[in-house]
This record gives structure tokens, C-alpha cells and sequence, in this order.
């Protein structure tokens, strides 16, 4: 399949950077998906969503001026994969939130009784 506008492709991560990750392209070209197109969310590190040398779906968004691809990982997928994508994202931020929740109180439980122990040894 030729690299065209509007096509969307596999190619190979080859390097990851803070704004976002170079892809190898089938016909040796390589291309840059920028942070805000690899998903749907926030991405706070690059890395968390991709991997050095991990084979990827990437749509071709168009060329820039040096005649690099403008690549997005966000746009290669189906409607029903990105639901998904938002979905399981969402189950593990309400995880998350549980366990700092139950975290916080029982850390709270811990220093009441630390604190009551060491009270009722000075009350002697």
C-alpha cells in the first residue's frame, strides 16, 4: 500500500521523545505521531503508550515542511477501538482513585493508633 494522505498504514516505532514517536514506514519513509495523536486522553509520557520497536496502525495526516509524515495512532483506529481504548481507560482511573481512597484512610488509621499508643505510654 502506498503512503498517501488519508492512508493508514503499519509501521515500526523506531525512537520515542517527549513530544512524541517516530514511526518507520513500509516504503523506508518515517513519520512523527505527535503526542496528541497517539490517544484520545491526556498523555502525560509517551512511553506508557508505545514502545521502541512495537509495530503500529498509523493514519498518514498529511506532510510538513521539511517533508516529514505527520502521522496519528488515534486516527487508525476504528470508532469501536477507540470506545474501548476509553473505556478500559476510564475502569483503571476509577481503580486508581479506589485504591488512593482506601490508601489515605487506612494511612490516617495508622498514625490515630500510633499517636494513641505513644499518648497512653507518657500518661503513666
Amino acid at each position: 500500500m502506498s503512503v498517501e494522505v488519508g492512508n493508514i498504514v503499519e509501521g515500526t516505532v523506531v525512537k520515542i521523545t517527549h513530544y512524541g514517536a517516530f514511526v518507520e514506514l513500509p516504503d523506508g519513509k518515517s513519520g512523527l505521531v505527535h503526542i496528541s495523536e497517539i490517544a484520545d486522553t491526556y498523555v502525560k509520557d509517551v512511553k506508557d503508550y508505545l514502545k521502541e520497536q512495537e509495530r503500529i496502525r498509523v493514519k498518514v495526516l498529511g506532510v510538513n515542511e521539511k517533508g516529514k509524515l505527520d502521522l496519528s495512532v488515534k486516527q487508525a483506529l476504528s470508532p469501536e477501538e477507540r470506545a474501548s481504548r476509553a473505556r478500559a481507560r476510564t475502569s483503571f482511573e476509577d481503580k486508581l482513585k479506589a485504591f488512593m481512597k482506601e490508601s489515605e484512610e487506612r494511612l490516617l488509621d495508622l498514625k490515630r493508633n500510633t499517636e494513641a499508643k505513644r499518648g497512653g505510654r507518657r500518661k503513666k
